[in-house]
């Protein structure tokens, strides 16, 4: 894919080179915030604009500048996709997206990647496969999450955030900070040269906590070096939480995928965790650094604190290559990894052809398995039924699931246990539910599952945009069946379910 603009609106700044600039300098927009503050009842610290901003207006804020960059694009052609873990609290993020891809002048129907951490970059890589497929000739790309109670509450429940700035990979790290930012890059379909290409994975481990040796982090990684000439690597944009399971799982994927040696850097001690927006805003900054022979230090880091090695550095280097690889992961047990600005082999995606049963329930009790909400229990039960009398390759098989409302009712479940300032309990057990995604995970985990895994969520369903993104998904050439299809769950006792097992057509 070549970016042909982008737009950063952060803490500090409201283009890209003004972010670039502060980060050259060390700037950094964390803070110590008090008890009161975005209606958190207790200190935190992180990275918040000065006014709270509407979570529509930011995107749209930053997906039109970047859009003024670039003439003559052919709208009819062009594609919007929001990259957010919780957009606006109580508005499907389909909802959001259309109302922003209608005010840039994008007629055609938008797509929300929800797909925790690596959202940002899940969202980079379906743009890519969409625009070497032929669909579109453009791709308009935006990361967006704003900060409140909700989402701090949340990752407070789960132990998760340090009382002071982060410091990825270091001895003394203590936890992530959480940031807010938009970020946008506006693609072209891809030229000789100019291509990037990448891939989902998942841990089939655990639905919050990765894999110890970084299984789907490794097979991410092994998978984006096996295309490429590994002699043109600058450096490894990491994900770099500064938590204490996932910089060690990071760690533990790069020395097993051989990359040791190749200079990383981590970006979260300028911004936080920003969310849906963090792996197109790191996409963006490490692709500008390189622009200027430079590979970004990684601020907070001062001491190696994982046992996997790992070349991370508190200073700025210096490279003369322009080619670099963007990893994450999340919650969900996803992975994912893109190189950008490396050439490929050139890959056609092929009609799907259907195997197995479609399996349909409309407003009924399923039989769970798994899963303490409704979304994964129909989800589990679905998948137990299509899977019955069809046996998928666990390395080769993908969940790719699509609805409208994304995790409704347990984001509801969630609200009521932070409504009463004076009775604030967040759970941890809801909060983690109210990633959609969290059911493609379980599904992983149940039967073993180590292909993609991928949420997302439409305005409204519509058959030729899913069918779009299926057919895609086989331009990984490590996907021989997907498990997709409509799953959604307004409430707690209405749901429909529409699965089908997708078989890889033979050449």
């Amino acid at each position: 894919m070549e970016i042909t603009a982008s737009n950063i609106t952060s803490p500090l700044g409201r283009t890209t080179e003004e972010n670039y600039r502060a980060v050259r300098k060390g700037c950094s927009a964390l803070r110590q915030h008090l008890s009161g503050e975005r209606s958190v009842p207790f200190d935190f610290c992180a990275a918040l604009f000065d006014e709270q901003p509407q979570f529509e207006e930011l995107a749209y804020a930053s997906a039109s500048e970047a859009m003024t960059q670039v003439d003559g694009i052919d709208l009819s052609r062009t594609i919007f996709i929001l990259s957010t873990t919780k957009g606006d609290i109580g508005t499907p993020p389909g909802d959001s997206a259309m109302h922003i891809a209608r005010r840039l002048g994008i007629q055609t129907m938008p797509l929300v990647v929800c797909n925790a951490c690596i959202s940002g970059v899940a969202a980079l890589i379906m743009a890519a496969r969409l625009l070497e497929g032929g669909a579109y000739d453009h791709a308009v790309v935006t990361g967006a999450d704003v900060l409140n109670d909700f989402i701090i509450s949340g990752f407070q429940s789960l132990k998760a955030l340090s009382p002071e700035p982060c410091r990825p990979f270091d001895i003394e790290r203590l936890g992530l900070n959480l940031g807010e930012a938009a970020a946008t890059v506006v693609l072209s379909a891809p030229h000789e040269g100019k291509t990037g290409w990448g891939v989902i994975t998942n841990d089939a481990y655990h639905i919050t906590n990765p894999h110890p040796k970084g299984e789907g982090a490794y097979r991410a990684l092994k998978a984006v070096c096996n295309n490429i000439n590994m002699e043109d690597v600058a450096c490894i944009s990491v994900h770099g939480t500064a938590t204490m399971y996932n910089d060690q799982m990071e760690s533990m994927a790069i020395e097993r995928a051989g990359l040791s040696d190749i200079p990383a850097t981590a970006l979260k001690g300028y911004y936080g965790h920003t969310l849906g927006a963090a792996g197109i805003l790191e996409t963006i900054l490490t692709a500008r650094a390189l622009e200027d022979g430079v590979i970004l230090a990684t601020k907070g880091y001062e001491e190696q604190g994982v046992s996997g090695r790992v070349s991370i550095s508190a200073e700025e280097r210096t490279t003369d290559k322009q080619c670099f690889i963007k990893m994450m992961s999340g919650f969900g047990g996803c992975n994912a990894a893109m190189v950008v600005n490396a050439s490929h082999a050139n890959i056609h995606t092929e009609p799907s052809e259907l195997t197995g049963r479609n399996i349909k329930r409309e407003k009924k009790e399923g039989g769970a398995r798994r899963g303490s909400d409704i979304l994964c229990r129909t989800v589990s039960s679905a998948v137990a039924e299509l899977l019955e009398n069809n046996d998928v390759d666990p390395d080769h098989t993908a969940v790719i699931l699509f609805n409208r409302t994304s995790s409704i009712v347990s984001d509801r479940k969630f609200m009521s246990t932070i409504c009463d300032k004076d009775n604030h309990y967040p759970s941890p057990s809801v909060f983690v539910y109210t990633l959609p995604n969290i059911c493609t995970g379980e599904v992983a985990m149940q039967y073993g599952l180590h292909g993609e895994s991928s949420f997302y969520i439409l305005p409204e369903r519509n058959e030729e945009l899913m069918q779009e993104i299926i057919d895609t998904a086989f331009l990984d050439n490590d996907t021989h069946y997907i498990i997709t299809g409509w799953v959604d769950c307004p409430e707690e006792d209405e749901y429909t379910c529409d699965l089908k097992l997708i078989k890889r057509p033979q050449p």
